[in-house]
């Protein structure tokens, strides 16, 4: 709607997870090679947190791509974990053969076995990623969860778990000391730095197709400010502000009009929240 006059070719802020539009802050650059490393030198587990928003769906997104160029990685991808232990076990199973299973526990794990061992002898390494793990029902999900990872050989795992989810997934994991203790690598994935916030903004325009700055250093201090440097905040306010200063016939997004839009955001949450 805006991107022509703003001589942009696409939105650049949109909440979606495009890896063209990765910003590699340091903690991003970090939070990436610590997964990487647990997946490529077979750790075993590893666990990544981070506030709504932060970038941790993108980074999956990024990992997933990086894995799927290197045809020996099997990769199941569980973006919606709410499922009970036998449930869980079906999905893991559709991922990885893409067949619809059915059976007790028991026989579904032996199906896992077996197609863990198979993917082991053709050469192939076994990912199971779990997207917003937050949610996952009970305790005894995250116990099933844990038992994945006595899939293993006496010098290796055969399979790589990655738990990703919000910060209160710390809590419910150090619940269980068994998973806790197995999880070799964990890290925690923090907001922008002002800096890293305007580089973050002028990185997504640039890709969206920007020759010069829409954005004044004054308006991107008020985003910055407003959004705690979480990536997702910052879009929600980008977004906006090109929007309503297309409405506007603004020549650039300043001080006055990023402010009105973040009072307005601001507002809209506090409304929402009220209902809700």
């Amino acid at each position: 709607m805006y991107e022509k006059y703003w001589g942009l070719t696409e939105k650049p802020f949109e909440n979606t997870p495009n890896p063209r539009f990765m910003y590699y802050s340091n903690k991003h650059e970090e939070a990436l090679t610590r997964l990487l490393y647990a997946i490529k030198e077979e750790k075993g587990s590893a666990m990544l947190t981070g506030e709504y928003g932060s970038g941790k769906t993108i980074l999956s997104r990024i990992i997933i791509d990086e894995l799927i160029k290197d045809k020996i990685y099997e990769v199941a991808l569980i973006t919606h974990p709410q499922l009970s232990p036998i449930e869980f076990i079906q999905e893991i199973i559709y991922q990885l053969k893409n067949e619809h299973v059915t059976g007790s526990k028991p026989q579904l794990l032996h199906m896992m076995q077996d197609i863990i061992y198979k993917n082991f002898k053709d050469g192939k390494k076994v990912v199971i990623l779990i997207d917003e793990a937050q949610i996952v029902k009970s305790r005894q999900t995250f116990e099933e969860v844990r038992l994945f990872l006595n899939f293993q050989l006496n010098d290796r795992f055969l399979i790589t778990l990655i738990l990703i989810g919000q910060p209160e997934l710390l809590n419910r994991v150090r619940e269980i000391p068994q998973l806790w203790q197995r999880l070799g690598i964990k890290y925690h994935l923090s907001g922008l730095t002002p800096s890293e916030a305007e580089a973050y903004i002028k990185h997504r325009l640039s890709v969206a197709g920007a020759k010069s700055d829409i954005f004044t250093a004054d308006a991107i201090e008020i985003i910055y400010n407003y959004s705690k440097g979480i990536p997702r905040s910052m879009n929600n306010a980008c977004d906006m502000s090109l929007l309503i200063g297309f409405g506007q016939e603004a020549k650039v997004i300043d001080r006055d009009l990023a402010s009105k839009v973040v009072e307005d955001l601001k507002m809209e949450s506090f409304l929402y929240a009220k209902n809700v």
